[in-house]
């Protein structure tokens, strides 16, 4: 590598261990939710998949849901506490955080269609526009990248976050509509500079 050029950083991101929410279809946004049993095994899978990873650190949303699934990893790993970033945490979704789908297909069942479309353009009450909430996922990733160079870094994060970051690798617009949901505990590997994303 030519000097003065800096090495980006691997970046592994993974959505959290499941809660009851999830099961219950619950919206659960930036409230505080922790993850179920099930959740914990998730967690654990994924320190076995990592077991050769060679992480130096978990940065984490500081969402319990999240912080604890990167806690579990990280502990079992031995590395450091995870670092939590604002930038990470799931989409604010306003009014109806809290509300079941269930109870929304009575309230709203048209937010509630964009919502089961996972359609970033869905206009939330009280919440994240598409372009705020995609803007603060990619500076906590320029984030990681201009501060660990050239390390291997774990990010535990949110489905919607997944979504908006597996737009932009994939050079979709950000109101792209990906037909797809990330499952608890999947990742997706991420080449991160202080100004680029790409992925692995």
């Amino acid at each position: 590598m030519s000097e003065g050029v800096v090495a980006p950083a691997h970046v592994c991101v993974a959505r959290h261990g499941e809660t009851d929410w999830n099961v219950a279809g619950i919206l659960q946004g930036w409230l505080d939710v922790p993850i179920n049993d099930i959740g914990r095994r998730q967690a654990f899978e994924l320190v076995a998949a990592f077991s050769q990873a060679r992480f130096s650190l978990v940065c984490s949303s500081p969402l319990v849901r999240s912080r604890e699934t990167a806690e579990i990893i990280a502990r079992a790993l031995r590395l450091p506490p995870p670092v939590c970033l604002d930038g990470l945490k799931e989409r604010n979704f306003g009014v109806i955080q809290g509300v079941p789908k269930a109870e929304l297909a009575e309230l709203n069942p048209v937010l509630l269609q964009q919502i089961m479309k996972r359609n970033p353009s869905a206009d939330f009450e009280q919440g994240e526009t598409l372009d705020e909430f995609a803007e603060r996922i990619f500076a906590a990733l320029h984030f990681i990248g201009h501060h660990y160079p050239g390390q291997r870094i774990l990010v535990v994060t949110h489905g919607w976050v997944m979504d908006a970051i597996t737009r932009h690798v994939a050079g979709l617009p950000r109101n792209a509509i990906l037909n797809m949901k990330r499952k608890n505990g999947e990742t997706l590997w991420l080449e991160v500079g202080p100004s680029s994303i790409g992925r692995i």
